[in-house]
């Protein structure tokens, strides 16, 4: 089967439509994270009521503005009800975000250390969002010594792809990777070993090459993205296929209640 590792199903019109759909085409797994409170509740109930579908619990580190001051207390208090709940992977999305502007960055980080700290309390991987700040999300893996999940949508250079990897981690491809000006990440994904990388959608968001602008992108996208990794690759789908589900099940180990 097909994972994607990354698809924010809940911001999707007719979600469950869009995981049979997906599932038809053997995406036999989609991992929703979430991004602050509000959203919570609707990530869990997508993982419960459709067939394939597992969640997890974070705050993205572009929602920092607007989030309560309750938001982190919010968060312990689910992960402390849900910790044990087969369909939570992770906590994330999680991370550090220097590229967006006008951030707080002091919360931001605040915030990182601390969903770090309960993803080492729960011994739960984490699913990371890293735009500008490689160097200082590794720095906060080494510290507390995370040794599971996935750097979403990765877009380093080969040496921190390395320092994720001896860290236990794998790296996220998807819609950015199908453009052929983008040529760091198309040269990491060739580059990589079999073992080292996922697939994601990031449904809605980094739609692949192929689709118009007003056609959504949607979990059953992670077929064209696994071929065009088989393509930079010189691979075929099928080796896309094992390797990409393997990894997600060693960054996620709970995935294996769907296999």
């Amino acid at each position: 089967m097909f994972v994607d590792t990354h698809c924010h199903l809940d911001f999707l019109a007719q979600p469950a439509q869009r995981a049979e759909q997906a599932r038809l085409q053997g995406v036999g797994a989609i991992v929703v994270p979430a991004v602050d409170p509000s959203n919570f509740e609707a990530v869990r109930e997508l993982a419960h009521s459709v067939p394939g579908v597992g969640y997890c619990l974070g705050l993205h580190p572009c929602s920092v503005n607007g989030l309560e001051e309750t938001a982190l207390e919010l968060l312990k208090n689910q992960l402390e009800a849900h910790h044990a709940d087969p369909r939570l992977l992770a906590v994330g999305e999680i991370g550090l975000d220097l590229f967006e502007q006008g951030l707080s960055q002091d919360r931001m980080n605040d915030l990182f250390i601390e969903q770090l700290r309960l993803a080492r309390h729960y011994e739960l991987p984490v699913v990371l969002h890293v735009r500008k700040a490689q160097d200082q999300v590794l720095a906060g893996l080494r510290r507390f010594w995370i040794r599971q999940g996935i750097a979403h949508a990765f877009n380093g250079s080969e040496q921190q792809a390395k320092a994720y990897v001896t860290q236990g981690l794998v790296l996220g491809f998807g819609g950015a990777m199908t453009y052929s000006r983008a040529l760091r990440i198309r040269h990491l994904a060739a580059w990589l070993s079999g073992d080292d990388w996922v697939l994601e959608t990031d449904s809605p968001d980094i739609p692949p090459e192929w689709l118009a602008r007003d056609e959504p992108n949607e979990p059953s996208e992670i077929l064209g993205i696994a071929h065009c990794m088989a393509g930079l690759r010189a691979c075929s789908i099928e080796d896309i296929e094992r390797s990409s589900s393997a990894n997600a099940l060693r960054a996620l180990p709970r995935l294996a209640i769907f296999s």
